[in-house]
């Protein structure tokens, strides 16, 4: 069933109905020109500019597009809120493959569509778009983060996104064994890409035993080559989550990695990556509670991407947001400790305590 423009009820359903929806605006771009079909998404401007990356994926369908970005602004608000950044959430998605459909005509052409909402969005790299992607966009939207240092940016963002999920490890490792150490312990990472190669970098480091898999066997190879001794591969995600004494699992790939299939065979005790939206539905996270699976919320602990990438607005240094990516070991635990309390999953907690700061800027304006 479609409506009138041929975008999927359940599409719009999601938008105006349901508890996922709530959001402010959603703009459909097209420049036939270039070829540039994309979808920006606002959640929420309660906190400030809506602030989120720019996706470049082969979305099967225009309403997979839409519902993608609706289910990603939505977690940039939590995100944002989570990791105290005066940014609403937002995100976009391009509909192609950036591999073959990726010009700089396209970008630019994108780059005017953003900068048609006057900095109600400030957009950044995401899967498929780069630091070189966000140098386009940004000669024609100045509201553009993740450049590169040479055009006043902050590079690369994955950096700190890896940073952040290492310490929300060491706060998980904490809080469920009392000790934040991470050395012999065993670590699986689902997406060893632009993130998940620095996330073996601080686990390797600090002496734990990872296993890697990807669906690009060069990455695995780069990996391995990398570092001969402490890693290991194994063929698929199907595999990795059914490894033996697996302490810790981290989806750093696509959203939805937590799901009916994958939660009853997990052999790991925590749960903590750098994907978004790992919770394929609603209720997973009590799956996970009632197994004893310790959940580590992702727009939590994936949140030093978007710390560094808002930091670039106001004149970037890296000290200050490793700094601040840091405090995720903390706000972590404060998560945990708000489970327990209110006897709560873990990304329940999480959603109570951003729901409340968002609601507070709310009835602030409201009062203004």
């Amino acid at each position: 069933m479609t409506d009138v423009t041929g975008a999927s009820a359940d599409v719009l359903h999601t938008l105006f109905h349901s508890d996922q929806g709530g959001h402010e605006q959603v703009v459909l771009c097209q420049d036939r020109a270039s070829g540039l079909k994309a979808v920006i998404a606002i959640h929420s401007t309660a906190l400030g500019p809506a602030l989120g990356g720019t996706r470049f994926y082969p979305y099967a369908t225009e309403a997979a597009a839409v519902a993608d970005a609706l289910n990603l602004a939505r977690g940039m608000s939590y995100k944002n809120a989570m990791a105290g950044l005066d940014h609403g959430g937002g995100k976009a998605v391009i509909i192609g493959d950036p591999e073959r459909d990726k010009t700089e005509e396209l970008l630019l052409a994108y780059g005017r569509m953003v900068a048609s909402l006057g900095g109600r969005y400030v957009t950044a790299c995401d899967v498929g778009t780069y630091v070189a992607d966000m140098d386009v966009v940004a000669r024609e939207c100045r509201w553009t983060t993740g450049r590169s240092p040479e055009n006043g940016g902050a590079g690369d963002s994955s950096v700190l996104t890896a940073f952040g999920v290492y310490q929300g490890m060491r706060a998980s490792a904490q809080h469920l064994w009392g000790d934040p150490s991470l050395r012999g312990r065993k670590v699986g990472i689902a997406g060893v890409g632009k993130v998940g190669h620095h996330l073996v970098k601080h686990l390797r480091e600090e002496g734990a035993e990872v296993v890697v898999t990807d669906v690009r066997t060069d990455a695995v190879q780069r990996i391995l080559e990398q570092y001969p001794a402490g890693v290991t591969a194994v063929a698929d995600t199907e595999a990795l989550i059914r490894v033996e004494g697996l302490d810790i699992y981290a989806p750093c790939a696509l959203g939805g990695a937590l799901n009916d299939g994958s939660v009853p065979v997990l052999t790991a005790k925590v749960v903590c990556g750098a994907a978004n939206n790992q919770l394929a539905h609603p209720g997973v996270e009590k799956d996970l509670a009632d197994r004893g699976i310790l959940y580590a919320p992702d727009y939590v602990v994936n949140a030093g991407g978007v710390i560094q990438v808002a930091d670039e607005l106001h004149g970037f240094d890296f000290d200050r947001c490793k700094a601040k990516a840091a405090k995720i070991f903390d706000t972590t635990l404060a998560i945990f400790a708000r489970a327990k309390e209110d006897g709560i999953p873990p990304a329940a907690a999480a959603d109570r305590i951003a729901e409340q700061r968002m609601a507070e800027a709310r009835g602030s304006h409201a009062a203004l």
